[in-house]
C-alpha cells in the first residue's frame, strides 16, 4: 500500500472500531498528544504497520502535513507520495455534451485541514469495508440470512452526500492503480465488488504484515474475468459434480449416498486449489473429509473408477472377493478410501490420497496431517512445497468438534506443522436437523480458525467463479506463506440428511425455498449463454461426454464381480505380507559387540553442550551399565532399541506429552544446555538419512489426545519402515483419545485394509495415586481383540517352533497385538519386532511407572543378544525357590508391575509350593505357551492375579481363555467348579483409591488371597 493503509487504519488498529476517530478536530486535541502522535507518524513506515497510527486524528495529521511542507524529508517517503499526491490533484471541470473533463489551471493547491478531515473520512470508509465487508457480502444462495445493514459500509456515516459521489480522493494503488485518484462513487463501487459481492473475506485480525498486505493486494488487484477456456473447463467440473448426483438418483433412488446437491461448488473448489497448487509445484495432498459429497469427489477428483462404486452399490465390491486374502468387515462405500495419480487441466500430475474416514465426524482431521507429514519426511520436503493437506468439512462439524481446534492448534507446531492446510467448508447451513443459531455461537462456522490467524474466504456456491477465484488464492496463500487457510462455501443440502430423509419435518420455510431454487449449474450454464461464451450445443456436448462415461461405467460393473486390487500392499507397502501369507518368525536380538558400540554412540555428550549434573550422572550410569552387561535398566533398555533400528536405517518417532524427558523423568533422550538450552539429542547421531537429517525424532506433543494420537497413526500410514510411537503422559488419560483407538487402530484393517504399526505406550499400574493416574484401562483395550476365546487354537507340536508358527497365525488373523513387558528386555524386542516383522500391526503396550528406576527391574545384555526374542511369557524364574514341578499346589499367572508384588510376596512369606508366570503378550492370547505351563505343573491348581478391580484389567479376557487352556491340559472339559480362580481387588466403578492407606490395605489382602492364605494370621506383610 502507498498512502492508502496508514489513514484508513487510523481507528480499529486502536481497538475502538472503524468509526473511532469520528468527531475528532483540530482544537481539540492537546498540543502534546499532538506533538506525541506526530513524532510516531511522521517517522512510520506506512504499509509495514498501523500501530503508528494509535490515537492519531487530524491535527496529527494537520502537524505532520505541516512538517512536510517545511522539508519533504521529515517525513517517511510514503507520506511525501501522499502529501504531493493531494497538492498535484487537478481539479477538472465538466464538460459538455460529449467532451471531456478538462482540468482547470488553478495553481498549486494547498491541503486544508477540511481536506485531510475527508480524506480521512474516506480511508475509514475503505477500512471498514475491508474489516467488515463480509457483514455486506451476497453469500447465501438462498437469501435467508437475513443481517442488518452495516451502517459503516455507508458513505452517508461518514459524511458524505450524493452530491460527493463525484468528487476525487486519493487512495493509491491497488485500489486505484495509475495516478492513485478515484470518485468516491468509484471508491464504493469498487469496495462493494471486492469485498461485499459473492465474496467476503476476513483478513484483517491477522498480526502478519506480509500477509495481510498480500491478501489485500490480491483481494484489491483482483479480475474475477476468466478465459473462455477457463470458464469451459469450470462448467466441466461443475458439471461432473452435478451429473454424478443426478446419475445416482436415477440408478439408486432408495439408497443413502450422502449427495452433494446444492453444494456442487465442491468440486470446482477442490479442482481450482489443485490445479493452482499443482502449478505452484505441488506433487501430492491428502485428502480429509465426511460422507457429505465423498462418492462425488471420489469419482470426479479422486477420478476411483466409476464401476467399481457402481459395483458396490450393487454389492459386488471386491470386498466379498477378497475375504480370503483379508480378514475384513468392510464399510459402507461413502467412508471408503482411494488413491492415485490425476493429470490436471494444466498438464501437471498429482496424486492424490483421500483417507478413510469413520462417521465420527472430524477424527480423521489428525489422521491426514500426519499423513502428509509422513510423505514431507519421506520425500525431504521439509519446505512443505511439494505435499499438502486439503481438509472438507461441514459447516456444523468444524464448529462442534474439539477435534478440529486440537488439529488446527498443530499448524506451526515444528513437529507437526505440514506447512499449512487448506480448509474447505461445505456450509450447506443445516446440522442433520439443527440450524446454525443452535449450533454455534459465532457468525460463521469459521471463526475458530481467527484465533490462530488463518484468513477466511466466504464465498456464494451459486458463483463457480468466485468460488474457484478463492479456492485458487487459499493455494497460492498456502504456497507462498506455507500456512493455513479456509474457503467457506455457503450452499444448501439440496435433500435431507440423507436421500431417504424428510427435512420439512424442521426446516420448512428452507426446503420450500430450496424447492424453488435453481441449481447451480443450470444458472451458470445460461451465465455462459448470456454471455456468449458458449453455445448451447457446446454446453450440451459438456453434457453428453460425461453422461456417456456414466453409462459406459455402469456397464463394466455389470459383469462378474471383480477382485479390488490390495491398495494397500503398492508402493512403500510393497513387502507386506497380508493374512493369507503366512508370515516367519523375524529375529530381533543384536550382537553384544554392536550393542557396546551403540552405547557408546548414545551416552556420549559433546564438550560443547553442558548438561544438568544430573544427566550426566545418569549418561556416565548408563555407559558403564552397557560396558558391563549388567542391570539395564528400563530406559537402557528403551534407547537401545531405538538406536539399533536407527542404525539399522529405520525412521523412530516417538511423541507424546513430554515424551523428549519421559513423564517419570527415566528417559531424557533430549539434553538441554543448561546455559543455553541448546538441544542435543545423540540418538539423532547414530545414523542419518542421506541429506543429512535425523531418523529419530522424538518431540513433547502439545497438550492433546485425540488430535496427536491420529496424527500419529496418519504418519504411520505412509511407509512401514518406521516405528511409529504416541506416548500417553499417563495411561489414564489416552481415553481422551478413544475414537482414534475405536475406529481406526482397532477396525480399520478389518474395515478398510489398512495395515498400522503405530505404538501406544501407556504408562500404568497401581502405586497409590489415585483414580486418575493409576489404570490406562487395559480391559478396554483386550475387549476389542477380534480373538475366538473359546476354541483352542489348531496344533500338533508343542516344540518352541510350533508354537512361534501358530502364534505368528493368530497375531496375523487379530486386530491389534496387546503387551505388557515387565522387563527393559522384553520391551526391547517388542520394539524391535514391530518393524521387522512382515506385516503391521498396531501394539497396544502398558508400560511401568515404579519399575522405570527399580533395581530389581533390569536386564543383562545377554537378554538382547542375537537369539534373543520376545518372550511372549515368562516361566517361573526362580525354580530354586520353588518345589519340585509335581509338588507345586499353585501357579500364578499375572501380568505386568503385580508380578514383582507376588514375587516380593512369595519371599517375604517363604512359600515354596507357588510358581509364577508372567503373560506378557496378553493378545493374542498365547495359549500354546500357557499350555505348556500347565502340563509342567500337573498338580497344581490356577489363580489369576491382578492389581485391578475385578471388573477391570485383563481378569475378564483371560478367565475364559485360561479355563480352555487349562480343559486342553487335562485332555477333559471340566463342567463343574471353577477352574482358574481370580485374586484381586474387589469390582469398582472407580479405578483406584485415592487413598495410600487403602491401597496397601487392599494389596496385602489380593496378595494373601492369591496364595490362598487370606485368613491365615500367620501371613506377614510385604509392604
Amino acid at each position: 500500500m502507498l498512502a492508502l493503509r496508514p489513514i484508513a487504519s487510523v481507528a480499529a488498529r486502536a481497538g475502538r472500531g472503524a468509526g473511532a476517530l469520528r468527531g475528532a478536530t483540530f482544537a481539540r486535541t492537546s498540543s502534546a498528544s499532538v506533538q506525541t502522535s506526530f513524532r510516531a507518524l511522521a517517522t512510520a513506515v506506512p504499509g509495514k504497520t498501523d500501530d503508528f497510527l494509535k490515537g492519531a486524528s487530524a491535527a496529527v495529521l494537520e502537524n505532520l502535513y505541516d512538517s512536510w511542507r517545511r522539508d519533504t524529508k521529515s517525513v517517511d517517503p510514503k507520506w511525501d507520495e501522499y502529501f504531493n499526491a493531494l497538492e498535484q490533484y487537478q481539479f477538472m471541470q465538466k464538460g459538455t455534451a460529449g467532451q471531456q473533463d478538462v482540468p482547470l489551471d488553478v495553481g498549486p493547491v494547498t491541503v486544508t485541514p477540511k481536506m485531510l478531515e475527508e480524506h480521512k473520512k474516506v480511508m475509514e470508509l475503505i477500512r471498514s469495508y475491508r474489516v467488515f465487508g463480509h457483514l455486506s457480502a451476497n453469500l447465501d444462495p438462498l437469501g435467508l440470512w437475513n443481517r442488518p445493514p452495516y451502517q459503516e459500509l455507508d458513505y452517508q456515516f461518514w459524511g458524505f452526500t450524493e452530491q460527493d459521489l463525484g468528487r476525487k480522493f486519493y487512495v493509491g494503488a491497488p485500489l486505484a492503480p495509475g495516478d492513485g485518484w478515484l470518485t468516491l462513487g468509484e471508491i464504493v463501487a469498487k469496495l462493494k465488488y471486492t469485498y461485499a459481492d459473492t465474496l467476503g473475506v476476513e483478513y484483517m485480525h491477522i498480526q502478519d504484515v506480509e500477509r495481510k498486505n498480500w491478501i489485500e493486494r490480491k483481494l484489491e488487484q483482483r479480475r474475477r474475468e476468466f478465459t473462455p477456456r477457463q470458464r469451459w473447463v469450470i462448467l466441466n467440473w461443475l458439471t461432473w459434480a452435478d451429473r454424478f448426483e443426478g446419475y445416482l438418483a436415477k440408478k439408486y433412488p432408495f439408497t443413502k449416498r450422502f449427495g452433494l446437491e446444492g453444494a456442487e461448488a465442491l468440486i470446482p473448489c477442490i479442482e481450482g486449489v489443485l490445479e493452482r497448487a499443482s502449478s505452484l509445484g505441488l506433487e501430492s495432498a491428502v485428502v480429509g473429509m465426511a460422507h457429505r459429497g465423498r462418492l462425488n469427489v471420489l469419482a470426479n477428483v479422486l477420478k476411483k473408477p466409476m464401476y467399481k462404486m457402481f459395483a458396490e452399490f450393487e454389492d459386488k465390491k471386491g470386498i466379498k472377493a477378497s475375504v480370503n486374502d483379508v480378514e475384513g468387515s468392510g464399510d459402507v462405500m461413502y467412508h471408503l478410501g482411494a488413491s492415485g495419480d490425476r493429470v490436471m487441466f494444466n498438464g501437471k500430475e498429482v496424486h492424490l490420497s483421500l483417507v478413510a474416514n469413520p462417521s465420527h465426524l472430524e477424527a480423521a482431521d489428525g489422521v491426514v496431517e500426519g499423513k502428509a507429514r509422513a510423505k514431507q519426511f519421506w520425500t525431504n520436503d521439509y519446505m512443505h512445497e511439494k505435499h499438502m493437506a486439503i481438509q472438507i468439512h461441514g459447516d456444523a462439524a468444524f464448529a462442534g468438534q474439539g477435534v478440529v481446534a486440537e488439529t488446527l492448534m498443530m499448524q506451526d507446531l515444528p513437529d507437526y506443522t505440514t506447512g499449512g492446510t487448506v480448509h474447505i467448508i461445505v456450509n450447506n447451513q443445516i446440522g442433520f436437523t439443527t440450524n446454525p443459531k443452535f449450533s454455534r455461537s459465532s457468525p460463521y462456522p469459521t471463526d475458530l480458525a481467527k484465533g490462530l490467524q488463518c484468513p477466511v474466504l466466504h464465498v456464494n456456491g451459486d458463483d463457480p467463479e468466485a468460488v474457484v477465484w478463492a479456492s485458487e488464492t487459499a493455494a497460492e496463500y498456502r504456497m507462498m506463506f506455507k500456512d493455513t487457510v479456509v474457503v467457506d462455501i455457503f450452499c444448501y443440502r439440496k435433500q435431507g440428511h440423507n436421500e431417504i430423509d424428510e427435512p420439512m419435518f424442521t426446516q420448512p420455510i428452507m426446503y420450500k425455498k430450496i424447492a424453488k431454487h435453481t441449481p447451480t449449474l443450470d444458472l451458470y450454464r445460461q451465465r455462459l449463454l448470456d454471455e456468449k461464451v458458449l453455445d448451447e450445443a457446446e454446453i450440451a456436448a459438456v453434457d453428453q461426454k460425461y453422461l456417456e462415461l456414466c453409462e459406459t461405467q455402469y456397464s463394466k460393473s455389470s459383469d462378474a464381480a471383480y477382485e479390488s486390487p490390495a491398495e494397500w500392499l503398492k508402493d512403500a507397502w510393497s513387502g507386506m505380507l497380508k493374512p493369507s501369507q503366512l508370515a516367519t518368525r523375524q529375529e530381533t536380538g543384536v550382537e553384544i559387540d554392536e550393542l557396546r558400540a551403540l552405547g557408546q554412540k548414545i551416552t556420549e555428550i559433546p564438550s560443547t553442550i553442558r548438561p544438568h549434573r544430573k544427566i550426566a550422572q545418569l549418561y556416565q550410569q548408563r555407559r558403564a551399565a552397557i560396558e558391563k552387561g549388567t542391570a539395564l535398566d528400563w530406559g537402557v533398555g528403551e534407547q537401545l532399541a531405538f538406536a539399533s533400528l536407527v542404525d539399522e536405517g529405520y525412521h523412530v518417532r516417538l511423541s507424546g506429552q513430554d515424551s523428549e524427558r519421559g513423564t517419570f523423568s527415566h528417559r531424557h533422550s533430549v539434553i538441554y544446555d543448561q546455559e543455553t538450552e541448546q538441544r542435543y539429542i545423540p540418538i539423532a547421531n547414530v545414523k542419518r538419512k542421506p541429506d543429512g537429517m535425523s531418523l529419530f525424532n522424538v518431540m513433547n506433543s502439545p497438550l492433546s489426545e485425540y488430535g496427536v494420537l491420529g496424527f500419529e497413526y496418519g504418519y504411520s500410514l505412509e511407509n512401514p519402515n518406521a516405528l511409529v510411537m504416541w506416548e500417553a503422559q499417563f495411561g489414564d488419560f489416552a481415553n481422551g483419545a478413544q475414537i482414534i483407538v475405536d475406529q481406526f487402530l482397532s477396525s480399520a484393517e478389518h474395515k478398510w485394509y489398512r495395515q498400522s504399526g503405530l505404538v501406544m505406550m501407556l504408562p500404568h499400574g497401581y502405586e497409590g495415586q489415585g483414580p486418575e493416574h493409576s489404570s490406562s484401562r487395559l480391559e478396554r483395550y483386550l475387549q476389542l481383540v477380534s480373538e475366538e476365546p473359546h476354541t483352542f487354537p489348531e496344533y500338533t507340536d508343542l516344540d518352541p517352533q510350533s508354537i512361534s508358527k501358530n502364534l505368528m497365525k493368530q497375531t496375523q488373523s487379530v486386530n491389534y497385538v496387546v503387551a505388557v513387558p515387565t522387563t527393559p528386555a522384553n520391551l526391547f524386542h517388542l520394539l524391535r519386532r514391530q518393524v521387522h516383522r512382515l506385516f503391521r500391526k498396531p501394539l497396544i503396550m502398558l508400560t511401568p511407572k515404579s519399575l522405570l528406576k527399580a533395581p530389581y527391574c533390569v536386564s543383562k545384555i545377554e537378554d538382547f543378544a542375537e537369539g534373543t526374542r520376545v518372550m511372549n511369557i515368562i516361566p517361573e524364574v526362580s525354580p530354586e525357590k520353588v518345589l519340585p514341578d509335581e509338588e507345586i499346589k499353585r501357579i500364578i499367572f499375572c501380568t505386568g508391575k503385580v508380578y514383582y508384588d507376588i514375587a516380593k510376596a512369595r519371599d517375604v512369606n517363604a512359600v515354596k509350593d507357588t510358581c509364577i508366570v508372567r503373560i506378557e503378550q496378553l493378545a493374542p492370547f498365547p495359549f500354546h505357551n500357557v499350555l505348556l505351563q500347565l502340563r509342567q505343573y500337573p498338580n497344581a491348581d490356577v489363580v489369576w492375579c491382578q492389581e485391578e478391580p475385578r471388573n477391570q484389567g485383563a481378569w475378564t479376557f483371560v478367565r475364559p481363555r485360561l479355563n480352555l487352556t487349562f480343559n486342553e491340559a487335562k485332555g477333559r472339559e471340566i463342567r463343574t467348579g471353577p477352574r482358574v480362580r481370580y485374586a484381586g481387588r474387589a469390582p469398582s466403578a472407580s479405578p483406584a483409591t485415592g487413598s495410600k492407606r487403602v491401597h496397601y490395605a487392599e494389596l496385602e489382602a489380593f496378595l494373601a488371597d492369591a496364595f490362598g492364605r487370606k485368613d491365615d494370621s500367620t501371613w506377614v506383610e510385604s509392604h
